[in-house]
């Protein structure tokens, strides 16, 4: 049965979209949202629970595996989202919940927790703070508000009506404890105390808290074991010291051997096997390209036995190569003929999966297997509007930099194309520890639609290539890290990839920063520049925005950044005279992370320097544009920017309104 419904309660009912013309793009399928981001199924099997993209929040909506219908929902404020969700027991979902002004916005946790019931029942907030409460053992009490925040560890085994949730007082680089929270009354009580400040934590497969993580004023990273709920902390790994960070996976069934994600002096992390007793380390896994991105679990259990790796093309590697779970993943790789596949949640007997299979061309489908009859079912498909057999190729590039650094990204081409391509280059966000995976890409297919091939690449800086890697980038907004933009684009003119004479550069947030200073710095490469939602000043980052009012955040600009005086030169506000093709901004005026005054002052800037320049501002949009009107006024503005230097189609006409 396919569940519809879900996206019909969503109000995003898969409707016939109009038929694009041959020379235009049809945007309506590239802004309509995923029916869900994220669909997971109840430790009994009786139920799904999915987190559902509304134009400003993102809700939650329980169905009924029997009859396919909606039978709880949880739709939060303006702003707000859903961010991540756990079935507490087979009746009742705690979703923590997260803020975040725009849509380009990295998710802030707000630390609060809510519960509800599968039928929709006794929805209620249990902890944060917009919770009256004078603290744990309490429920709501008048006129005090709780003064902390609160984030799921883990179920309690043996126990559907209590969690462990990790407690952070409201103060600055605050000493964390755990705490059991009954799940119906939201009643606390403290079960652990860390030995370090701002620290998170992990559970045995008895629930026992066992390890804790964190980091004080000095930001050296510290990871503490103890043997049992009675036992002293003892510091096992201290970044200060050994100048690499060690984190917490959790443990073998037997709770003898605890799993580990180790920092490597070059290349990647390795997951280790580590033996408390005898302080043995055995390497387990480690990837010669790529971190591990997510932990692979024994089916209805928290315990790890392998990982997924996002390289040039997913992989899945295993603890145990010879065992069930192994067996299991190869056989599912088989039958969905070469897409990724990753086992998102089960039920608690582990007797059905609900598993997730995508690629490049494909946002994704899910399936319920049956382990014993060896059956699939598809279950939905997060964009059942998308053809993967009508959409771009996405295929891995790698090349070494100027310096002999290796980089790795992907080349997105139109359909059917082949030879040298007009070229759009689109550097990511972040920029640090943000990485393109190579999945389906709505602006990659978008462009690519419009007859451009897209160029992503992970300069130094990105995530999962290893810490000495993402290193790499400290400090060097506009230097080395624009260098490997650079060689990319160069690499795809002398590979046959691109045309040389026509190539633009689009980006949002830093990518819109790199986009600026591509056009600065290579005048002669570059045929027009698109910044959407950017940073241009980069000493303003130390005076506005939302890094800077964190209680670390101008420790972290200097670490990352430079030194305020020194960033001046590495500005596209103040290299604009270098610019020599046709720009185009949009931002919006309730962005927080990169307040609009950035783009004002480029675009005045660029005018300055009589640099063609074309802007579109929302006074009422944040870090990347929510409403639909906004949305598709924006990609048809980009997408008529881009064909006036590369020739490529424009979008249709909006739909009528009903």
């Amino acid at each position: 049965m396919r569940y519809s419904n879900l996206a019909a309660w969503a109000a995003a009912a898969l409707l016939c979209l109009p038929v694009a013309s041959a020379m235009a793009v049809d945007l309506e399928q590239y802004l309509k949202r995923d029916t869900f981001t994220d669909i997971k199924l109840s430790p009994g099997g009786d139920y799904y629970a999915a987190t559902v993209p509304m134009e400003d929040r993102t809700a939650l909506a329980i169905l009924s595996r029997s009859t396919g219908k909606v039978v709880g929902s949880f739709v939060p404020p303006r702003n707000n989202h859903a961010s991540h969700f756990s079935w507490a027991n087979n009746e009742r979902v705690l979703i923590g919940l997260a803020e975040k002004f725009g849509s380009l916005d990295e998710p802030r946790l707000t630390g609060e927790l809510y519960a509800i019931n599968a039928n929709g029942g006794r929805g209620e907030l249990l902890v944060g703070y917009r919770v009256e409460s004078k603290g744990p053992g309490t429920r709501i009490q008048p006129k005090k508000v709780e003064d902390v925040a609160a984030f799921l560890i883990d179920t309690v085994p043996q126990d559907d009506r209590n969690v462990l949730v990790s407690i952070w007082p409201f103060s600055e680089d605050p000493f964390t404890r755990v705490d059991r929270l009954e799940i119906n009354s939201g009643r606390r009580v403290t079960v652990a105390r860390s030995p370090v400040r701002n620290a998170d934590f992990v559970s045995d497969a008895q629930g026992q808290v066992r390890f804790a993580h964190g980091s004080g004023a000095d930001n050296n990273n510290k990871l503490y074991y103890r043997e049992s709920s009675t036992s002293n902390w003892l510091l096992i790994n201290d970044e200060g010291a050994n100048k690499r960070i060690e984190r917490a996976l959790g443990f073998s069934e037997d709770g003898k051997q605890a799993y580990l994600r180790v920092e490597q002096a070059n290349g990647p992390d390795a997951i280790v096997s580590w033996d408390p007793v005898t302080n043995k380390r055995v390497e387990l896994l480690r990837d010669p390209v790529v971190d591990p991105d997510r932990l692979i679990y024994r089916p209805g259990t928290r315990i790890p036995v392998g990982a997924l790796y996002l390289g040039d093309t997913p992989r899945t590697r295993f603890f145990d190569e010879k065992s069930t779970e192994a067996r299991l993943y190869r056989s599912l790789e088989a039958a969905f003929g070469g897409d990724a596949v990753f086992i998102t949640s089960s039920t608690r007997d582990g007797s059905q999966v609900l598993v997730q299979a995508w690629s490049g061309r494909n946002p994704g489908d899910f399936y319920i297997f049956d382990t014993a009859a060896k059956k699939a079912e598809h279950l939905i498909s997060r964009s059942a509007w998308i053809d993967p057999e009508k959409t771009a190729k996405v295929q891995p590039f790698a090349f070494k930099a100027r310096d002999g650094m290796p980089l790795h990204g992907y080349l997105t081409t139109p359909a059917g194309s082949s030879g040298k391509q007009p070229m759009v280059v689109l550097p990511h966000g972040g920029p640090f520890g943000v990485f393109d995976d190579g999945s389906y890409d709505i602006e990659a297919q978008m462009l690519a639609a419009a007859g451009y091939a897209v160029l992503q690449l992970n300069f130094r800086g990105s995530g999962n290539f290893g810490r000495a890697y993402q290193s790499a980038g400290a400090k060097q907004w506009g230097r080395t890290m624009q260098d490997d933009v650079t060689d990319a684009t160069r690499w795809a003119i002398e590979q046959g990839h691109a045309d040389a004479s026509r190539i633009c550069i689009y980006g949002a947030s830093y990518g819109a920063y790199a986009a600026l200073m591509g056009a600065a710095r290579e005048p002669g490469l570059y045929k027009c520049a698109a910044g959407y939602v950017g940073v241009y000043d980069l000493p303003m980052m130390f005076t506005s925005g939302d890094i800077q009012r964190s209680g670390s955040g101008e420790t972290y600009l200097r670490e990352w950044l430079g030194n305020p005086t020194q960033l001046g030169e590495v500005s596209p506000v103040n290299l604009a005279a270098n610019i020599k093709v046709p720009v185009f901004l949009a931002a919006g005026g309730e962005d927080q992370r990169a307040p609009e005054q950035h783009t004002k002052r480029m675009e005045a800037a660029l005018k300055k320097a009589g640099v063609p320049v074309e802007s579109l501002y929302y006074s009422t949009e944040g870090h990347g544009f929510y409403t639909d009107p906004h949305r598709r006024e924006y990609y048809s503005k980009l997408l008529a920017f881009l064909s006036r230097s590369l020739g490529g189609q424009t979008a249709t006409a909006a739909p009528a309104q009903p």
